[in-house]
């Protein structure tokens, strides 16, 4: 078997993962139609039915009230001829039978439906039916009033009106209540109420579909400018980043529209910067690429040893040009595509990272014979940064120190702290920078007219971009320890936020 191939019956390193199953495969996209939909008609669907039962209660209610009307009619009825069959008696008049003539007109064409009731003042039957029961407890009744209830009859439900009559008993001595009571099924007001609530529920069947359709077409034509939003921006040329025309957005839209346009303004200064950045990096490596074609092409046609070796030297500062401009550019394209808001960002102490960038340059100021030196505080400084960012920041500021700094000069570096700052200071003994031209050296690939140090002008603009993203203000002064006018030197100064010490045992117990 060769190396690095892995047995058919067994996947490679490289290929193993894990296969996607179906619930990972499905995204969740929801849609804004669907989701208003759902939100307008899931509470009407809730409240139909609803609305049908509370339409069935009001149609009982309503059927109950004309038949109630004319159980009470009947019972007032019946009362008067037993009044008057009980006066005649007791006249000496023949004895009348109560009711006896009212049994058809109470009972009408449906024979089944109604049931009616007499008793005497001894509770013993006069007329009606027998299997009608009387009611529960009389003695929680008045008499006078006619009163309703519901029983059963034979196992059928019914309703009851009925009514107590006081009247004296034969021997004149104490009075009674005589009962007058009527009953009703309950098939005609179920019927009733039926018939009401068909022509309530049967229109809502033909309005409802109705109603669906409206709030289908209301929800098209209110959604319709995002789908013509939606072919504005699709009907875009590819480079087209132009803010979008909040003229024809609804104004629920537009917070969003202008959050795009925010995007889009963003993303084309971004697509400017990267091609300004490849055409600067294109056009500051031609000229690197040409010395080192020349110098080859050179070599080539050299038959002499002593120009062949020149020739090579000369190629070796070009490509070591080369080298640290093609550094320097990706350093710089690091630095621009830096996160934000310190999502990278972690507590440090400045001196020791310092300490360890000047012990980095130790070597490289040996061979220019120039004094390098390092400036601890007394106290730990600490702030928050990107590690790898600011060892770039200051490797760049010692380099532009070291390259403009004369032999048997000396660089100084520097971090010193107040109550709200951290100071991180590079101090030389060259030419020093003129005010004229503080503003411009932190632009890319700008150098002072007049130097003639190797360079490719993308150190300060480095600096300034990793002060920019930790929030550090960059100043550029004269050293005030420079020896002779001729050489005032610079001091590149650079402030960051302190970072509060975290609270101690003694502060806690005393918050405590």
């Amino acid at each position: 078997m060769k190396p690095g191939v892995a047995p058919a019956d067994q996947p490679a390193e490289d290929d193993w993962y894990e296969p996607p199953t179906s619930e990972q495969d499905e995204t969740i996209q929801h849609s804004l139609f669907g989701e208003i939909l759902d939100w307008m008609l899931a509470p009407l669907l809730l409240l139909w039915p609803m609305s049908i039962a509370i339409t069935y209660l009001v149609a009982k209610g309503i059927a109950n009230q004309p038949f109630d009307h004319a159980l009470r009619d009947n019972v007032t009825m019946l009362v008067q001829q037993f009044r008057l069959a009980d006066g005649a008696q007791a006249n000496g008049a023949l004895p009348a039978r109560p009711g006896g003539n009212a049994r058809e007109t109470l009972r009408g064409d449906d024979v089944d439906a109604v049931y009616y009731l007499m008793l005497d003042q001894q509770g013993r039957y006069l007329a009606g039916d027998r299997d009608l029961p009387p009611p529960q407890d009389a003695d929680r009744y008045r008499s006078g009033a006619v009163l309703f209830r519901n029983d059963a009859v034979h196992g059928t439900p019914v309703r009851v009106a009925f009514s107590y009559i006081d009247t004296p008993d034969g021997a004149g001595d104490d009075d009674g209540r005589a009962l007058v009571q009527v009953a009703e099924t309950l098939e005609k007001r179920a019927q009733l109420a039926n018939e009401i609530i068909k022509g309530v529920i049967l229109p809502q069947f033909i309005i409802l579909p109705v109603i669906l359709a409206l709030v289908w077409f209301a929800l098209s034509r209110g959604l319709s400018p995002l789908a013509q939003l939606q072919e504005r921006i699709r009907a875009r040329p590819p480079d087209d980043l132009s803010p979008i025309d909040t003229d024809q957005v609804p104004e629920e839209i537009t917070p969003l529209v202008g959050s795009l346009n925010d995007m889009l303004s963003r993303l084309s200064l971004s697509i400017e910067m990267q091609k300004r950045f490849i055409a600067d990096a294109a056009h500051q490596m031609k000229t690197p690429l040409a010395g080192m074609r020349m110098q080859s092409e050179l070599a080539l046609r050299q038959t002499d040893q002593d120009e062949i070796h020149r020739s090579l030297l000369q190629l070796a500062k070009s490509s070591e040009a080369a080298t640290r401009l093609v550094n320097q550019l990706l350093a710089l394209a690091r630095a621009e595509n830096q996160p934000q808001a310190g999502t990278a960002f972690v507590p440090l102490e400045l001196s020791e990272l310092a300490r360890a960038v000047v012990h980095d340059w130790v070597q490289a100021s040996f061979a220019q014979r120039i004094d390098l030196g390092f400036e601890q505080a007394t106290e730990p400084v600490m702030i928050s940064g990107n590690p790898m960012m600011l060892r770039e920041l200051l490797g760049n500021l010692i380099d532009n120190a070291l390259r403009y700094t004369p032999l048997g000069g000396s660089v100084t570096v520097r971090v010193r702290g107040t109550p709200e700052q951290a100071i991180l200071e590079v101090e030389d003994t060259g030419p020093g920078i003129p005010q004229a031209e503080r503003v411009h050296v932190f632009e890319r690939f700008y150098r002072i007219l007049g130097s003639n140090v190797d360079g490719s002008g993308l150190g300060l603009a480095i600096v300034r971009e990793i002060a920019q993203q930790h929030g550090a203000e960059v100043d550029i002064f004269h050293n005030p320890r420079a020896h002779t006018p001729k050489l005032p030197g610079t001091l590149l100064r650079l402030t960051f936020a302190l970072l509060p010490p975290p609270p101690t045992l003694e502060d806690e117990i005393s918050y405590g």
